[in-house]
C-alpha cells in the first residue's frame, strides 16, 4: 500500500501512481470536495463517469453531524457515501483559521463554538487523528494550524512550530495501518519559515507531504514563489499536495513546480453561481451571450452537460433558478479540471509540458499571461 511510483517528467512536473487500498490512482490529479460526505449535488456515479479518483471529506464538519460513529456502522466513509473509491480527509485545521471567531487555540488543540447548535467542541490532535480513523478514508491528514493571510512572522513562526508538535501526537495516536498519513508544511509567505517547517517534518517521515498555508488570501505573486520553493524541497519519491487549490491556472502552474495533488470547492460553488469553466476562461450562464448559443458549454468535452444540452438551455435552466442548472454546471466543472489534468499528463508523458502550458495559457488568459505563471511554468 502507499507506493508511489514516479512514471515520467517533464522539467519538474511528474505523472505517478499512488496505490491506496481502494484503488491506484494517477497523478496529478484534482481531488472534489466532499465536505459532508458529499460532492454537492452530484452522485458517486457521476463522480465515476466524469473520472473522480479521490474525494475529500472533512473531519469537522462529519464529527459534529452525523458523528464518526455512524459513519464507521457503514464500514466508513465507502460504505457511507456509496462511492468505491479512495477518500482523503481533511484534519479541522484548516477550520482553525476559518472558524476564528469561533475558536480558541492552545497547546493541547482547539475549542470550537460548534456552527451547528452553539455548543462547544475540542479538537485535538488525539481526536483528529480518532475521528480520522472512524471515518476510514486512505489518506488522513496531520492536526495542524493554517494561519490566516496576513499575518506577522511572530505568529506564524510559533503557529508551525506548535503544528510540529501536533504532527508528533498524531503519529504517536494513530493505530490504523491502512491510512496514510500525510505531514503539513506551514509557513505562509515567509521563505525561512518555509525553510524551518520542512526541515522539521521531513524527519517524520510521513507517505506524502502537504504544503498548507498557502491560498488562503495572499496574492499569486506572493503564493506561487512559496510553492516552488517549498515542493523544491519535498521528497522525490513521494506525493505531494497543494491544499485548496482548484483554479484551472493554479493547476497548470503547480504541476510545473512538482505538484501531484490538488482540492477545492472551486468546480461546485461556480457551478452553483451559474458558472461554467472553459479553455477560453468562466463562462457566465447569467449573461445574456450564452442565452443564443446553439452549441455545448465546450464542445470538446465529453461530460453529460456537454453531450447533451447546449447554452441556451442551460442559461434558461440558470435564469429560471431550476435545481438542474447547477448540478449540470458543478458537473462539467469537476470534468473540466479532470480533462486538465488528464492533458497535463499527456504532455508530461510526452515531454513537452512547458510548451503545452504556454499554449493553453496563451487562450485562457488571452494572450496577457502573468509574469508569475511565466515563471512557475518554466521551473
Amino acid at each position: 500500500m502507499f507506493d508511489f511510483e514516479i512514471q515520467a517528467r517533464s522539467g519538474r512536473a511528474r505523472t505517478a501512481t499512488f496505490s491506496t487500498p481502494h484503488g491506484t490512482v494517477q497523478t496529478p490529479m484534482f481531488m472534489p470536495v466532499g465536505t459532508q460526505g458529499t460532492v454537492k449535488g452530484i452522485t458517486p456515479a457521476e463522480l465515476l463517469d466524469v473520472g473522480s479518483q479521490m474525494i475529500l471529506g472533512n473531519t469537522y464538519h462529519l464529527m459534529l453531524r452525523p458523528g464518526p460513529d455512524m459513519v464507521a456502522a457503514h464500514g466508513g466513509l465507502p460504505g457511507f457515501t456509496a462511492y468505491p473509491g479512495p477518500f482523503l480527509t481533511d484534519s479541522g485545521g484548516f477550520q482553525v483559521m476559518s472558524l476564528g471567531h469561533m475558536r480558541k487555540i492552545t497547546e493541547q488543540g482547539v475549542t470550537f463554538k460548534s456552527h451547528v447548535d452553539g455548543s462547544a467542541v475540542q479538537l485535538t490532535p488525539e481526536r483528529s487523528i480518532a475521528v480520522q480513523e472512524a471515518l476510514g478514508a486512505d489518506i488522513i491528514m496531520a492536526f495542524d494550524e493554517c494561519p490566516p493571510f496576513p499575518a506577522t512572522r511572530e505568529y506564524v513562526k510559533a503557529s508551525q512550530e506548535r503544528t510540529i508538535r501536533w504532527l508528533e501526537r498524531c503519529l504517536n495516536a494513530k493505530t490504523r495501518d491502512d491510512q496514510a498519513l500525510f505531514a503539513i508544511v506551514q509557513g505562509s509567505v515567509y521563505e525561512d519559515l518555509r525553510e524551518q517547517s520542512v526541515q522539521e517534518t521531513l524527519p517524520f517521515n510521513t507517505p506524502g507531504f502537504a504544503i498548507g498555508g498557502l491560498a488562503v488570501g495572499e496574492s499569486k505573486e506572493e503564493m506561487y514563489p512559496m510553492v516552488a520553493f517549498t515542493a523544491a524541497r519535498l521528497p522525490e519519491g513521494k506525493p505531494r499536495y497543494l491544499m485548496g487549490v482548484g483554479h484551472p491556472e493554479d493547476l497548470v502552474a503547480a504541476i510545473a513546480l512538482g505538484v501531484d495533488m490538488f482540492d477545492c470547492v472551486y468546480p461546485t460553488r461556480t457551478g452553483r453561481f451559474g458558472y461554467a469553466l472553459t479553455d477560453d476562461g468562466r463562462l457566465n450562464l447569467n449573461s445574456s451571450g450564452p442565452r443564443q448559443q446553439l452549441i455545448p458549454i465546450d464542445p470538446e468535452c465529453d461530460c453529460y452537460a456537454c453531450r447533451n444540452y447546449t447554452r441556451a438551455y442551460l442559461a434558461h435552466l440558470t435564469r429560471a433558478e431550476e435545481m438542474l442548472s447547477p448540478r449540470m454546471l458543478s458537473l462539467h466543472n469537476i470534468r473540466y479540471l479532470h480533462r486538465l489534468v488528464e492533458r497535463a499528463r499527456a504532455a508530461i508523458a510526452s515531454d513537452t509540458y512547458q510548451s503545452w502550458a504556454t499554449t493553453w495559457a496563451e487562450r485562457y488568459f488571452k494572450g496577457r499571461i502573468p509574469t508569475w505563471f511565466q515563471q512557475a511554468i518554466a521551473g
